[in-house]
């Protein structure tokens, strides 16, 4: 089938321009290349297409007909190439993107709202799950993921921001509990457990200025897989929740959340961007991209 195609359209290449050499110029092939597909072609529909003589080509009644399709076939193959490096170079169709709730809601609709209503003929799926999604089985473009460190197995890996997690609780939760001075303390106290998290209910810190890290198995009798939930329930006095910096970042502002021993830190996490390894990237990925990274920088 493939030999057939790059027939046909060297046999139009080869009426338009009246001549085999004309043909071969065009195409960056030898004229006995042309000669040859021209030959194959016909042994192909066991018939003959071209009248041969020293002085010019003319077509067969059944060369006049197959040159109909021919052109046909040359036509839609050279629009198919024009809608690819539309798609390769303008931003048009469509961009699957994959990432959490949480980091979807608070970040990346923020992040990306106006660049998306500047480009309308972009169409923009958005899947939000905390499961880890396979990039090829479900066509993604873009999945944001965040971990302790990047994963570069097979994907091409963009960072856009270090992350720190923190310890906070309600000011009414911390009234009415012992205080925390240091991370033994923590030993008294609820942990609202994200079960998402790895190592969930531990809380591993170390001191600002030092590297001796202390590790915690705090109680936790209330356990979800939702950030917000986790959230809500520490706003409402459950408990301290682990979380990451910037999906609280409003409740530390407006006082509903306060951090919890801030003389001490947490390990912080990555979070980055990966896309599928390709020699080229489409302008909508690499725009989508510059577009995040930009955000991520600024915030």
């Amino acid at each position: 089938m493939l030999d057939n195609l790059r027939g046909m359209a060297v046999f139009a290449s080869v009426v338009e321009h009246g001549s085999f050499s004309g043909s071969a110029r065009e195409l960056g092939i030898t004229t006995s290349a042309v000669s040859q597909q021209i030959r194959s072609l016909e042994n192909e529909l066991g018939v003959v297409l071209l009248h041969r003589s020293t002085r010019k080509l003319s077509l067969t009644e059944a060369g006049e007909s197959f040159y109909e399709s021919a052109k046909d076939v040359v036509s839609a193959a050279e629009q198919g190439r024009i809608k690819v490096n539309q798609l390769r170079d303008e931003l048009a169709g469509s961009l699957r993107i994959a990432t959490t709730p949480e980091l979807g809601v608070h970040h990346i609709l923020p992040a990306l709202s106006t660049w998306m209503a500047a480009h309308d003929d972009l169409s923009i799926t958005y899947l939000a799950d905390n499961r880890y999604v396979d990039m090829i089985d479900e066509r993604i473009d873009i999945a944001v993921r965040m971990s302790p460190s990047i994963d570069n197995s097979a994907l091409s890996s963009h960072p856009l921001s270090d992350v720190r997690q923190l310890l906070v609780a309600s000011p009414q939760y911390l009234r009415q509990h012992k205080k925390i001075e240091s991370p033994k303390d923590l030993a008294d106290h609820q942990l609202i457990c994200i079960d998402i998290m790895q190592d969930a209910s531990y809380v591993e810190l170390s001191k600002t200025e030092t590297s001796k890290k202390t590790r915690i198995k705090m109680d936790s009798r209330i356990h979800t897989n939702n950030v917000f939930m986790a959230l809500t329930l520490a706003k409402e006095g459950h408990g301290i929740i682990r979380i990451m910096e910037m999906d609280v970042k409003r409740e530390l502002e407006n006082g509903t959340l306060v951090e919890v021993l801030t003389g001490y830190q947490l390990p912080s996490f990555v979070l980055y961007a990966v896309t599928l390894n390709r020699e080229q990237q489409p302008a909508k990925i690499t725009r989508c991209l510059e577009v995040l990274k930009k955000y991520f920088h600024a915030s």
